[in-house]
């Protein structure tokens, strides 16, 4: 078994753990900066929708030397906008220019005729109406909300209402990143794009649900006992997917990064570049909130109940009253709230036992 196998059968048994729930507060603070950093570059730079939600023409020459950058200086300035310039595979230039009408179209067409020295008739042009990309926005919208209610909706019936808010939040975390981060970089938002978005949605709840499911399971009777409170578990629900999840994650990533990295960066096939990026951002962020948002946010939810406190109290209650008889305590008052936290796993062998009074005839 390699390092990291045995690494995760050591973190499934709870032999080893990291303390995701103890230090929520330190994952909130990130993914709350995060997001606001995304909100800023939205309202600050805004999205540069393509033109199918904003309309304009799309010029397509017959095949030419003209080099992509020597198109988009021509196309700037024939139109007096930015031009997105796109080599095809058989040597031919697609020129989109949004905004444009019908008239503003053919000026410039003859004006790319005459840059590029042939005839306005071998240069295609097509016009897109802004209210085919309205429509689809609209769609996607909708499909978004109903997506969202019915995740809801399953997830609080399945599990219940608060994994289902959790699991909500998340998801609109994972979605808050991704927009953020196409407007930072300036990509075009296509109906690819959109795509991506929807997609990086299911990938997202089901890594959270693979935590929950553990979860859900390893709470079953919690109250009846007093060795573990409910943070305890969650932590280690997480933990003990916490290999799965990375593993997931890193397969679903590769393929995306070829895409993102090597298809549209160094080969230049920037049409990959709306679909992949959403996908690689998306991915990303939902293995991260799965893990460090949903779970946690689970916990706090749940330790507000009077009866998962009242077993908190009795869990700390009985620590305090373990460590007195092991000669812990100094007699002063032992704090319950201080006591150490259970490791949720099989008990260590070679840990001291309580000391006992050697049985025999009181004198």
């Amino acid at each position: 078994m390699s390092k990291f196998g045995n690494l995760g059968a050591r973190l499934h048994r709870g032999e080893i753990s990291y303390d995701f729930i103890g230090h929520r507060k330190l994952w909130y603070g990130i993914s709350i900066l995060i997001t606001i950093t995304a909100i800023v570059g939205l309202a600050v730079r805004g999205l540069n929708m393509g033109i199918d939600f904003q309309g304009g023409a799309v010029f397509t020459t017959e095949k030419t030397s003209v080099s992509v950058a020597q198109a988009e200086e021509f196309a700037t300035d024939a139109s007096g906008h930015d031009a997105v310039v796109q080599k095809l595979g058989n040597g031919t230039l697609r020129i989109q220019i949004a905004g444009m009408d019908t008239e503003q179209s053919d000026q410039i067409k003859t004006e790319l005729a005459k840059d590029f020295k042939v005839d306005p008739e071998s240069i295609a042009a097509d016009l897109v109406g802004p209210s085919w990309g309205d429509q689809i926005a609209n769609k996607a919208w909708q499909g978004l909300a109903i997506f969202m209610v019915l995740v809801v909706i399953y997830l609080a019936i399945a599990f219940e209402w608060r994994m289902a808010i959790a699991a909500l939040i998340a998801l609109i975390h994972d979605i808050t990143i991704t927009v953020g981060i196409y407007a930072l970089v300036g990509f075009e938002v296509t109906p690819g794009t959109v795509i991506g978005l929807l997609t990086i949605l299911g990938y997202s709840l089901y890594d959270t649900v693979v935590v929950f499911d553990s979860l859900k399971e390893q709470t079953k009777d919690l109250t009846k006992q007093t060795r573990y409170t409910y943070s305890e578990v969650a932590n280690r629900s997480i933990n003990g997917t916490l290999v799965r999840s990375i593993n997931t994650t890193v397969v679903a990533l590769l393929p995306v990064a070829g895409l993102l990295f090597i298809g549209g960066g160094f080969l230049g096939a920037g049409t990959l570049n709306d679909i992949s990026l959403s996908l690689f951002v998306g991915l990303a962020a939902g293995a991260y909130s799965s893990i460090f948002i949903a779970t946690p946010l689970v916990a706090d939810l749940k330790e507000r109940e009077p009866q998962m406190r009242a077993l908190k109290k009795r869990v700390l209650a009985k620590r305090a009253q373990a460590a007195s008889d092991d000669g812990i305590s100094d007699g002063q008052g032992y704090d319950t709230e201080d006591a150490t936290p259970a490791v949720v796993g099989p008990r260590d062998q070679s840990a001291p036992r309580s000391r006992r009074r050697p049985s025999g005839k009181r004198r």
